[in-house]
């Protein structure tokens, strides 16, 4: 074998090794199980349509989804983690109104800054909150509510799931915009709630549309509007949105998907870029109407910028309530 040789085979293979790692490298994404982590129990919307999402990506990507539940605390310790995991795309934060648009003001030292510890990926849905009154109630449409709040500043009551939650927010957005003075009554959860206004123990609720639309469809409570600029889907389409007497007005439960801020942008991409096609598929549609949901997708960037509006908003109802967790 000439010098040459040697040199040629030599160089070759110190390349071989490069070659491989490169080739590792490019491996198309994912090429392990995806973790979807949720910072609430099983049952709640965010959790069912991260599982919905789950399933149909378990079978687009050709490998597992993992949905792991760690509620408590507000979703804080759940999104600690989140922020904490590796930035390859392997772990995914399920997001909402609660962690992404009201903590950063509700918690003054929040250990985490959604817009800067992570990369939005997609919105996934919104779920329409709605104004119901037990049917005893003199009021029957909003604008009969606004009259009669007015009317009696102070006497009327309402009832949602606690302090802090996007029930009781939205309505203390809903009393900014009208200009009313209605008192919070802070329960320790929906279903507490909603018992004692089936009961009549108390006369008015908001609450997302997905816990009260059993209840609204048989008749047991009154829905006097919905909170998202338009109409919930059927069969709830017959409720006027807020936004028909106090034009403006939008709120909404929503959920969506953030990856650790360093997680490489052609990951997020890709997997925003599944899930927006999965939320267009008229079966998934189906899906997420039929429990009273609203799909919303969104490229990065329009997610991103729709947390820093909601960020905004609900910063302003915040300050302007004096609300603090638990309170």
């Amino acid at each position: 074998m000439t010098k040459a040789t040697r040199r040629r085979a030599l160089a070759l293979g110190m390349a071989a090794p490069l070659i491989a790692t490169h080739a590792r490298a490019q491996a198309p994404w994912p090429t392990k199980p995806v973790r979807f982590i949720v910072p609430f129990p099983p049952g709640q919307a965010a959790d069912i349509f991260a599982r919905l999402m789950a399933e149909r990506l378990t079978e687009v990507w050709k490998q597992q989804v993992v949905v792991e539940n760690k509620a408590g605390g507000s979703g804080i310790p759940a999104t600690e983690t989140g922020k904490a995991a590796a930035p390859d795309g392997y772990t995914v934060m399920v997001v909402s109104s609660g962690t992404f648009g009201v903590n950063p003001s509700l918690y003054p030292d929040l250990p985490y800054k959604p817009l800067v510890d992570f990369k939005p990926i997609s919105n996934i849905f919104l779920v329409p909150l709605v104004i119901v009154a037990h049917p005893s109630f003199p009021a029957s449409t909003l604008g009969e509510l606004i009259d009669l709040a007015r009317k009696e500043p102070g006497k009327l009551s309402y009832a949602s799931a606690g302090p802090g939650t996007s029930q009781h927010l939205s309505m203390e957005l809903f009393k900014l915009r009208a200009k009313v003075d209605i008192e919070h009554i802070p329960y320790k959860g929906s279903g507490p709630a909603m018992a004692d206004l089936l009961g009549g123990h108390v006369k008015l609720m908001m609450d997302s549309t997905a816990s009260a639309l059993g209840a609204i469809r048989d008749g047991r409570i009154k829905a006097l509007a919905v909170t998202t600029a338009r109409r919930a889907p059927a069969p709830l389409d017959t409720i006027p949105p807020i936004a028909e007497t106090i034009p403006g007005f939008n709120s909404a439960g929503w959920s969506g998907l953030a990856a650790p801020s360093r997680t490489p942008p052609e990951i997020v991409e890709k997997i925003g870029s599944d899930v927006q096609a999965l939320l267009r598929d008229p079966a998934v549609i189906r899906q997420i109407e039929a429990r009273a949901g609203i799909p919303a997708p969104g490229t990065p960037a329009e997610f991103s910028a729709f947390i820093a509006k909601e960020i905004e908003t609900w910063g302003e109802v915040v300050r302007a309530t004096g609300t603090k967790p638990g309170n």
